[in-house]
């Protein structure tokens, strides 16, 4: 049975429009709290935080009545990083956390993405059960047995301490100048007080939300504005993150940026130094290259669908510990149960430390193959698989590329868009087969 509403991240969308309306909203918290309840034992508490859309307050509302209403207490964070919600839900013990976020979608969009107990995101069945739970008409509890609500006063400052302590004692920050760009989202109150407080001089960008600003040519999905102030500001590294920050992109000193790929590869290459790593989970967006450096290390590849919560699941079913996106999304299960921006830049600067080597020499063998993604606009729910022309063409482009590079098309877990990518041996193939792709599904 395929899920309805649940995407890769949860349910996502434009906000007015279905599903991100406040009547649907407050049916789905509903419909989560029946599920919670009907597990048994202690009454059920949730953990509800989000991202810095103005959104945000209207959909905060209707998620707390629905759960109210099943007789689920619920605990407020306010502005709280993905992650940070993932972390404070395990502990705290609470029964499951809520995220009011559209990650690094434009502040028009807003979505709801849930963590298990164990901060880990609910398995697609659970998602099932609260969609057939959707489809019940809703009710409430009695009145004695209504949830109640209250705020976590301290929810930043536990999840800054959780954040340091992914960090060596034995190292800090001290001489290094960062560039930090919050990316006017969740983390525009933690992150900058994780690097400073280790010891790092900061230049903050991207750490003035408005509630309509979030990911505005800044953050993870606009790295430039994060480079050019490396830059003017002569800054060591760069830190760019998305609006729930549980993505990561960084900037050398040259201006050099390095995505998901090159910065897994580097803190993987750093826990090799301390000991085995047996494998590491990338995605079907993948780079080749980076399958084929971490054989030249003895470290086993596997490729999961795209989407973090299926690199956790492939990274749990084999007990590996490190997994990650091109994206920027990046696990390390060590450190965290979730993918997290701001820990994950630690890890790197955990590297960079320990080795005394920079980004460019720790990535030095590591060769990419070059990718073109072109983003071409479908109806939802549009089935591409079924474009005659594009199948064809598909045929002959994979004919061409051979051995030399590979194809990728498939639909956004999350927007109405197929993507396109294709990966060769060098830049003018790449783009030349993508187009093509791309004009035949376009026309």
């Amino acid at each position: 049975m395929s899920r309805k509403y649940f995407g890769t991240d949860g349910v996502r969308g434009r906000v007015g429009e279905a599903p991100i309306t406040p009547e649907f909203v407050m049916r789905l918290g509903y419909a989560a709290g029946r599920v919670l309840a009907q597990r048994g034992g202690p009454r059920p508490t949730v953990l509800i935080g989000k991202d810095t859309r103005i959104s945000g307050y209207l959909l905060e509302a209707a998620l707390e009545a629905g759960l109210s209403a099943a007789g689920v207490d619920v605990m407020l964070s306010g502005p709280l990083p993905t992650p940070g919600v993932a972390y404070l839900t395990r502990a705290l013990r609470l029964s499951a956390g809520v995220v009011i976020s559209a990650s690094h979608n434009p502040y028009e969009d807003n979505g709801i993405k849930f963590f298990s107990a164990d901060g880990n995101k609910l398995p697609d069945e659970t998602e099932l059960r609260i969609e057939q739970a959707l489809d019940e008409p809703m009710g409430c509890v009695g009145s004695d047995q209504l949830g109640r609500a209250r705020r976590i006063e301290d929810a930043a400052g536990r999840y800054v301490e959780f954040c340091k302590s992914s960090f060596p004692s034995s190292l800090d920050l001290h001489g290094m100048k960062l560039v930090v760009d919050c990316a006017h989202g969740a983390a525009y109150h933690t992150a900058p007080h994780v690097f400073h407080e280790l010891g790092a001089d900061l230049v903050q960008i991207g750490h003035t939300p408005n509630g309509l600003n979030i990911n505005d040519k800044v953050g993870a999905t606009h790295p430039e504005t994060m480079r050019q102030a490396v830059l003017e500001h002569r800054a060591d590294l760069g830190i760019a993150l998305d609006g729930d920050a549980d993505r990561l992109i960084m900037c050398d000193a040259q201006g050099r940026l390095y995505n998901g790929d090159e910065l897994l590869y580097v803190m993987v290459k750093d826990r090799l130094a301390l000991g085995p790593v047996a494998g590491a989970v990338g995605t079907l967006m993948s780079n080749l290259g980076l399958e084929q450096a971490f054989g030249k290390l003895g470290v086993g590849f596997a490729r999961a669908k795209v989407g973090d919560r299926y690199v956790l699941e492939t990274m749990q079913q084999r007990g590996w510990l490190f997994g990650g996106e091109s994206s920027g999304h990046l696990l390390a299960l060590d450190r965290h149960s979730t993918g997290d921006g701001t820990i994950s830049a630690l890890q790197v600067l955990t590297a960079l430390k320990r080795s005394s080597a920079s980004l460019a020499e720790l990535t030095g063998e590591l060769t990419m193959y070059p990718q073109k993604l072109i983003n071409v606009k479908i109806a939802r729910g549009y089935d591409w698989q079924s474009h005659a022309a594009l199948q064809a063409e598909h045929s002959r482009v994979e004919q061409e590329l051979g051995d030399a590079g590979r194809i990728l098309i498939r639909a956004s877990g999350t927007e109405p868009l197929l993507r396109v990518m294709v990966e060769a041996r060098d830049e003018v193939s790449a783009e030349r087969f993508a187009r093509r792709l791309a004009e035949t599904m376009a026309a």
